[in-house]
């Protein structure tokens, strides 16, 4: 799939590397689709890259089909917002839950559900997913994110088969931690046990080279982490003592504490 003049719907734009997303693609020459729920944070972004904006709510599944339906004609979707979801399951309330399921996962599977159709009209496009290397490897004060990006994966690396043959493609692109912004950016927390992060620019280049190359799934981390989260997704008894050892118990809780005022 050619990034160069194809019309990229982008989601989640006004958060994390979304702004990262947004430059790298128009620098490859996209057209961009943005959406996000606030006017005055889009607003700047459409004047930057010359782009259509879709003010929309992604926990309102009506926002979710009239997003479909303005940016119909995208040939490639990349569903890259998410909700952090981090702390206690037993702490939240179930519109909570309900809402970080519908951003994190009902909202990307809808939105490829039903751009899927068109793409496959066309013979050509692309569908990419943002999730976590979180889709991979269970992490304490996580479950809800982890839940999210689980299936997320299992979605989409689905639907790629799904599509064989149609001339769309679909992939998954899963970081690590990401210095500069998300979670350990805005809440000033270190990683666990030291862990090496990589920049915002880094995920950027893999999800440039999983649409232009069709690759199913690329995780974006330092070597060794990305060893860990395969061994951790293998044997999940053994990551529990090791995460513990590392000091991840002390870093969710900071996570949490700095996220709870805006959850």
């Amino acid at each position: 799939m050619h990034i160069a003049g194809a019309t990229v719907l982008l989601t989640g734009v006004t958060g994390g590397i979304g702004g990262a997303l947004a430059a790298g693609l128009s620098a490859r020459g996209a057209r961009l689709v943005l959406t996000g729920r606030r006017p005055e944070a889009l607003e700047p972004l459409a004047d930057r890259y010359g782009a259509r904006t879709v003010l929309a709510d992604l926990a309102d599944p009506d926002d979710v089909a009239r997003l479909a339906e303005e940016a119909a004609d995208a040939d490639v979707l990349i569903a890259n917002a998410a909700l952090p979801s981090s702390g206690d399951v037993l702490d939240y309330t179930p519109a909570q839950i309900d809402r970080a399921l519908a951003v994190n996962l009902r909202a990307p599977a809808m939105l490829a559900r039903l751009l899927a159709p068109g793409m496959v009209a066309a013979g050509r496009g692309h569908i990419c997913f943002v999730g976590s290397l979180s889709g991979m490897a269970a992490t304490k004060s996580s479950s809800l994110y982890n839940a999210t990006k689980f299936g997320l994966r299992g979605f989409s690396l689905a639907f790629r088969q799904d599509l064989h043959g149609t001339g769309v493609g679909v992939s998954i692109v899963q970081p690590g931690f990401v210095r500069e912004v998300g979670m350990f950016a805005n809440t000033g927390s270190a990683t666990p046990g030291g862990m090496r992060t990589v920049a915002p620019q880094k995920v950027v280049v893999g999800v440039l080279r999983a649409i232009e190359r069709d690759v199913a799934e690329i995780n974006v981390a330092p070597p060794e982490l990305r060893l860990l989260t395969k061994i951790a997704s293998q044997f999940p008894g053994f990551a529990e003592r090791v995460q513990r050892l590392a000091g991840a118990d002390s870093t969710m809780k900071a996570i949490v504490a700095a996220q709870r005022p805006s959850r």
